[in-house]
């Protein structure tokens, strides 16, 4: 059996589809209220704060994929996201069920130096040090044997359906919507953005990859970085009209920050928006060269158009 702890968001969903497309009919989903993808999925409620109630979610399973997502809010971050981790490795480790653990980036440095899954951690800010800390619990544990699992890494996303990200919702969504896009602080700098569908596609090709484990992956992306300015240049193509964006300084970020408690807990990512953002997923090309990886043309123009 393979089991999704932190079911219901889009990177879980796309993950159930593809599981029960290519690998198994045997599926656990869990949450606080878990909804079935599938008529067989199996439906366990449960807490992930509550160490019972995780051991029981995980008792039986083969592979336990944790993908939980929390509303950016670093009191919250701080005071849930370790304790859903440490409880995972422990359920893991008691039932010898494999972990694949689906990370971000927020802990990787604030440059524009290329990130490949060696890059030494420097997390700036609570967000970001919350998922360094967690990282790190999985590995100290991977390091000493004592659980065999992956870290299966993203960027920043951007794709259909219920997809949450800055991209979408000031970009792709206004251009949805008829709206003037806005872009944060450099619209030439290139970006690397993850479409949700291949991160989950990903990450199930790697908790079905037996040597894939007692690694970090970062997951596949489009290899031809673009900058917000050329992906608005793709949108105004497929839409076949003109569009207009407006680049907002880092300065109005923090000045709305004082205002508005989501663009203040998103200030700390306005750093990386600054220069490129160069995340390299040439590994999991070398390792699963078959892959097809949805180029940002294909991605925006679904997002735009359905198809």
């Amino acid at each position: 059996m393979q089991t999704v702890l932190g079911s219901g968001g889009q990177i879980a969903e796309e993950l159930t589809r593809e599981l029960r497309r290519n690998f198994t009919d045997d599926i656990r989903l869990v949450s606080r209220h878990p909804r079935k993808v599938h008529e067989s999925d199996q439906l366990v409620s449960a807490d992930l704060m509550d160490a019972e109630a995780t051991d029981a979610a995980v008792s039986g399973s083969d592979i336990v994929y944790l993908t939980v997502g929390l509303p950016m809010n670093s009191e919250l971050w701080e005071q849930r996201f370790p304790t859903m981790m440490a409880n995972t490795i422990a359920a893991c480790q008691k039932h010898g069920s494999k972990l694949v653990f689906f990370d971000n980036t927020y802990m990787y440095p604030r440059t524009s130096t290329p990130q490949t899954e060696e890059t030494a951690f420097e997390p700036i800010g609570r967000k970001a040090t919350v998922r360094a800390r967690m990282a790190t619990m999985l590995l100290t544990e991977m390091d000493a044997g004592t659980i065999e699992a992956a870290i299966c890494r993203a960027p920043e996303f951007y794709g259909p359906g219920k997809t949450q990200s800055l991209t979408n919702s000031t970009v792709f969504n206004r251009i949805k919507q008829g709206k003037r896009a806005i872009v944060p602080i450099n619209d030439r700098a290139r970006r690397t953005l993850i479409w949700t569908p291949d991160a989950s596609r990903g990450m199930a090709l790697i908790g079905n990859s037996p040597d894939a484990f007692g690694q970090t992956w970062h997951l596949p992306v489009d290899p031809d970085r673009l900058s917000y300015h050329e992906m608005i240049n793709i949108a105004a193509q497929v839409l076949g009209h003109k569009i207009g964006y407006v680049t907002v300084p880092e300065w109005a970020f923090s000045v709305g920050g004082r205002l508005n408690k989501e663009l203040k807990e998103a200030g700390e990512l306005m750093p990386r928006y600054r220069q490129d953002n160069i995340f390299d997923a040439s590994k999991f090309a070398g390792r699963f060269p078959d892959f097809a990886v949805t180029s940002y043309r294909q991605g925006i123009s679904q997002i735009l158009t359905g198809k």
